[in-house]
C-alpha cells in the first residue's frame, strides 16, 4: 500500500462505550507485572463470573500481548492492545497507575 493510498484509511477510533474501566493508582509503587496481573485477575473475577484476559500492557518493559499489537498504530493514537482488546469484545479494562499496568477482559455471559 502506498503512502497515498494510507491517507484514505477509514479507521475510526474503537467505542468503549460499554466498558467499565477501573482505575487503581494507590499502592502501586512497589508492584510488578505479575502482582498487577494476579490482582486484575481476582477484580476480573469479582465481576464476571467467566472472563478471558484479551489484551494487556506492562510499561515498565514496554512490553504488550498481542505482542506487536502497537506495530501497525504506530502513528495513531490508540495503542494496538487497546484496540485489539476492544475489538474483540473487552468488557472490562483494570488500569494500575495511569497505563503502567492495564488489562483488558471479555466475559463468556
Amino acid at each position: 500500500m502506498t503512502e497515498k493510498n494510507m491517507t484514505h484509511c477509514h479507521i475510526h477510533q474503537p467505542d468503549d462505550t460499554q466498558l467499565e474501566i477501573i482505575h487503581l493508582d494507590e499502592l502501586v509503587a512497589d508492584m510488578d507485572y505479575q502482582q498487577a496481573m494476579q490482582q486484575a485477575n481476582q477484580i476480573a473475577a469479582q465481576k464476571l463470573d467467566d472472563f478471558m484476559l484479551l489484551s494487556w500492557y506492562d510499561r515498565d518493559r514496554d512490553f504488550e500481548s498481542p505482542q506487536h499489537a502497537s506495530e501497525c498504530h504506530a502513528d495513531a493514537a490508540i495503542p494496538g492492545y487497546v484496540d485489539y482488546g476492544i475489538y474483540h469484545g473487552a468488557c472490562l479494562k483494570i488500569d494500575f497507575a495511569q497505563g503502567r499496568f492495564v488489562f483488558f477482559y471479555r466475559s463468556f455471559e
